[in-house]
């Protein structure tokens, strides 16, 4: 059986460009509670529209889908799931308020891991949460005619149950060590998390749910006010090549975990870089709204959308966010191009001095 001892792993990892983005990380960790403090009530807004972006973005890297009216009720919970996408949109929306608010009382084990997966399809007709796979699963994925082909053969099922034990020691093991970075054992341990593929469904939104608990216990809670979710979606492509390339050869123990290190931390480094840009601009509540909206527009490159703008100024109403941009329109500050859902808008630079 694979041996998940990280001691001996994790300082092959200490290249100058991770170490690059740990640096950058580790200060921005020193910021957030700062700006928590000072912007308790605009974080309030930020965390609702994180909830619905990433219950959105990680049921969505899976298939699984509603519309956008109908998964906001359900993430807002003022509607009962009705389809059974719906039912695991609902429960992956507990499993992430629990671990928003519980997170310091979770412990990294394997009966807590199973828990929240039975959380997760909590609302489904059969029992399908809250154990490990009976039977082995491979990872799929189709080529471009259509053909199935198998990317990764996970570890066994009778091999399951030892292995996420072994996984969670490792995990606690290494992080009593004084030296060892979270920021590099957390990307480790979700790789190899998503390489047993302990569950028959569900791995992919288990592993992005164990993400943010195991970021949240180190101090790095910026996926509570930006969806990290989100992020990957974005970015899948390159997420699941860099699953591919970290992934090889690991059934051997010589597999690089970097391609995937550095991915994830890529990702943390954007959400920190978009939760410092959404606050700075209500720094001291200085800044009225239909100015911080006019300098989202002309601070953006290219055009913007009234939906990307309210995405990005969440505490700003969207009949203020439409005022102001007609206002700007008939100032000539801002050019209209389009009508209807495809409007856009960009900054008038032949107005400026």
């Amino acid at each position: 059986m694979r041996n998940y001892d990280y001691e001996n792993k994790w300082q092959k990892l200490l290249t100058p460009d991770i170490v690059g983005y740990l640096t950058t990380i580790h200060e921005y960790k020193g910021q957030q509670h700062l700006i928590a403090n000072r912007h308790a009530d605009v974080l309030v807004d930020l965390k609702e529209l994180a909830l619905i972006q990433s219950t959105e973005s990680s049921n969505k890297i899976e298939g699984i889908y509603t519309s956008d009216e109908r998964l906001k009720k359900i993430v807002m919970d003022k509607t009962m799931p009705k389809t059974r996408d719906e039912r695991e949109i609902a429960g992956y929306r507990d499993v992430l308020h629990t671990i928003h608010e519980n997170y310091e009382h979770i412990p990294i084990k394997p009966a807590f891991i199973l828990q929240l997966h039975r959380d997760l399809y909590k609302f489904e007709d059969v029992r399908i949460g809250g154990n490990f796979k009976s039977a082995d699963n491979i990872i799929e994925e189709r080529d471009l005619q259509g053909n199935k082909i198998v990317r990764f053969c996970p570890v066994a099922a009778w091999e399951t149950p030892e292995a996420v034990e072994r996984l969670c020691e490792a995990y606690q093991n290494v992080l009593n060590k004084e030296n060892a970075d979270p920021l590099l054992i957390i990307p480790m341990f979700i790789l190899d998390f998503l390489c047993i593929h302990p569950f028959r469904d569900g791995n992919g939104r288990m592993s992005r749910l164990l993400t943010l608990l195991l970021l949240y216990k180190s101090g790095y809670l910026v996926g509570k006010y930006i969806s990290i979710e989100r992020l990957i979606e974005k970015t899948k492509g390159s997420y699941y090549s860099m699953l591919q390339e970290s992934s090889g050869n690991w059934h051997e123990e010589a597999n690089d975990y970097a391609p995937f290190v550095k991915y994830m931390l890529g990702v943390i480094v954007a959400a920190y870089r978009d939760f410092m840009e959404r606050t700075k601009l209500v720094e001291e509540k200085k800044v009225s709204k239909p100015d911080r909206i006019a300098e989202e527009v002309k601070n953006h490159i290219g055009t913007i959308t009234k939906a990307e703008l309210l995405n990005i100024v969440p505490d700003v109403s969207q009949t203020t966010v439409q005022r102001t941009l007609t206002d700007l329109v008939r100032q000539e500050k801002i050019i209209k191009i389009g009508q209807g859902r495809y409007t856009k808008y960009t900054w008038n630079w032949d107005r400026e001095d």
